[in-house]
């Protein structure tokens, strides 16, 4: 866990470097062709990129990636007040790259270790030290209470390089929410 932690340190810090690995959509300001997602009607919001930091998160397995979930105004005031259900108007975003060794980052910590600079930080991430790599796709939850109240008041968006996934892919949000009932259909918790 403490590895965990520690990588994704590493990763907040170097966020300037993340920016230059994403789609040139993502680096435009994030707007697309302007391309709606099936089922939900949802379009990349303007300006996305911009939004606070809700929390970041890693998967592992055939999944292998590191997510940073982003907040609009509205999300991150709920988050802050605790105030359950999320409020119209609410967008939580997730963004995610496949997750890299980072050979560089690993020569300059094994280079302090042998010059004798030595710190807690640098003996456990000399075991391998990770960064954003490409990025794989981009999701949105909107929150609207009454244009999505057959799926618990959230519309859902995948896009993958800029455009919309398929009707396959949206199919499956509100199934893959709806154990988190609980928390107004929302995994990510508040990193304080």
């Amino acid at each position: 866990m403490k590895k965990f932690i520690l990588s994704l340190v590493l990763v907040a810090m170097m966020g300037g470097v993340v920016v230059s690995k994403v789609p040139a959509f993502e680096q435009a300001g994030g707007e697309a062709d302007g391309q709606a997602t099936p089922i939900y009607g949802i379009r990349i919001p303007r300006g996305y990129r911009d939004w606070s930091l809700i929390s970041v998160a890693r998967i592992g397995g055939n999944v292998n990636d590191i997510r940073a979930k982003l907040g609009n105004d509205v999300a991150i005031k709920a988050y802050r007040e605790g105030k359950m259900p999320f409020p119209d108007g609410t967008i939580i975003a997730r963004l995610a790259w496949r997750q890299v060794s980072s050979d560089e980052n690993n020569k300059v910590l094994r280079s302090n270790l042998q010059r004798g600079i030595s710190t807690e930080l640098t003996k456990v991430l000399l075991s391998d030290s990770f960064v954003a790599g490409p990025a794989t796709n981009v999701q949105f939850m909107v929150k609207d209470s009454k244009k999505y109240a057959s799926t618990g008041g959230w519309g859902f968006a995948q896009f993958d390089d800029g455009k919309p996934a398929d009707e396959a892919v949206h199919k499956t949000c509100f199934p893959c929410h709806e154990p988190a009932k609980e928390r107004d259909f929302v995994f990510t918790r508040y990193a304080r």
